[in-house]
């Protein structure tokens, strides 16, 4: 086959695909830039505590991730031990569940009759249906996206580097920050990304454990679910602002990933 003759072969299906993946959001903005009352609909209690809330959890959840998640990355990146594989295919589950199932499984250990939560209900600490259960909630679905990008990043760096940064007397908490962490940021900063994306969006375990209450959990996604019944200007704004979030946010870290000298990611 002729070599000028295959990017017209790739063209077609590369057209396809990308008028799939446009044309529904092209129809959102289609039905929202028209709208006259677009900031009145912006200044919606709805909408603005939503968004308020949204930004609040989704940041508290990337924290989570980061914090616990990148101890864990590393472990697994460069170690081996008993229940190791156990622990790799655990941390995908999350993945791959039905973020309804995911709640329900929340529901059950941390509710006020859960296997944890009956212990901290006599406490006096309730879990279920306020906005910390949308921070575990989130946490639950997301974190796994950035584990996943940072156990790739530091397995890609050869531990040569980390050797002799120890030869120069550096200990192993000061060679991480120093060497590990930069050389993999990429990684670190792709999977950080991934994780608050999908906390941002994250709609069926929140639903589930937090429930859909205005101001206490009712993030943009349930918002959106809410509004759809009765108020469809406000559901189309929220999603719009929505993809533009997403957006800007994906094209800004791929563009600062470009231009890493440690690499791309992204």
């Amino acid at each position: 086959m002729p070599a000028q003759s295959k990017p017209a072969l790739l063209l077609a299906p590369a057209l396809l695909v990308a008028g799939f993946l446009l044309l529904p959001v092209a129809a959102i903005f289609w039905k929202v830039l028209p709208q006259e009352e677009a900031w009145s609909t912006l200044q919606q209690p709805l909408v603005t505590q939503a968004l308020r809330l949204s930004g609040l959890t989704s940041l508290l959840s990337l924290v989570l991730a980061l914090v616990c998640g990148t101890p864990m990355a590393y472990l697994l990146a460069r170690y081996r031990f008993p229940g190791a594989a156990l622990l790799d295919t655990l941390i995908d589950l999350p993945m791959v569940l039905p973020p309804t199932v995911a709640g329900v499984a929340l529901l059950m250990a941390f509710g006020r009759r859960g296997l944890v939560g009956a212990w901290l209900d006599s406490l006096g600490i309730q879990l279920g249906f306020t906005t910390a259960a949308v921070v575990l909630a989130q946490s639950f679905v997301a974190a796994p996206f950035y584990i996943r990008a940072a156990r790739a990043g530091f397995q890609s760096i050869d531990q040569e580097l980390e050797r002799v940064a120890y030869t120069l007397g550096h200990s192993p908490f000061s060679t991480f920050l120093r060497i590990t962490v930069p050389l993999a940021f990429p990684a670190l900063l792709s999977g950080a990304v991934m994780a608050w994306a999908r906390a941002l969006g994250e709609f069926g375990a929140t639903i589930m454990f937090a429930g859909n209450f205005l101001g206490r959990t009712q993030t943009m996604p349930l918002a959106i679910y809410t509004a759809m019944e009765s108020d469809l200007p406000a559901a189309l704004m929220l999603s719009a602002m929505l993809i533009v979030i997403s957006f800007i946010m994906l094209f800004l870290v791929r563009s600062l990933l470009r231009r890493s000298p440690f690499g791309s990611y992204a």
